[in-house]
């Protein structure tokens, strides 16, 4: 019998800040914290890995107006489960605001196993949407 709640093939996780030193930003190099990391030996695991920073713009482009920023863990940052993560192009100047998302696919599969959706929306409508009164394509 199969299970009812599907299997979700990332793990959220949320900007934090770029990494810096005491006066200077380095925007090429992004502080990452994952859900349910606490230590360095759990952010290790994530080394590697594609991080996808998804976010919503204006203007539609081929059918859709969902962006994608992808880039790649390489390394632990502190002993709190933070994670360097570089970018393809460097994040936006305020990015924290916005979730990314970590695939959990091994670092040399040649296919994307996961499609990341990410956005802030009031916990009510994250209810309603669970409860069926929102079209589920509609929250990213």
């Amino acid at each position: 019998m199969p299970s009812e709640q599907g299997h979700r093939l990332y793990v959220k996780g949320r900007h934090l800040s770029f990494q810096r030193s005491k006066h200077a930003l380095t925007p090429n190099t992004s502080l990452v914290k994952i859900e349910g990391v606490d230590d360095t030996k759990s952010a290790k695991f994530y080394l590697g890995k594609k991080v996808a920073f998804v976010y919503r713009a204006k203007r539609e482009v081929r059918g859709s107006n969902i962006r994608v920023i992808w880039g790649k863990v390489t390394r632990p940052h502190g002993n709190s489960g933070v994670v360097r993560a570089k970018f393809r192009n460097n994040l936006p100047p305020s990015p924290s605001a916005l979730p990314s998302a970590l695939c959990s696919t091994p670092p040399t599969s040649k296919r994307l196993l996961c499609v990341v959706f990410s956005g802030r929306f009031p916990s009510s409508h994250r209810r309603s949407v669970r409860q069926g009164k929102v079209d589920g394509t509609s929250r990213c």
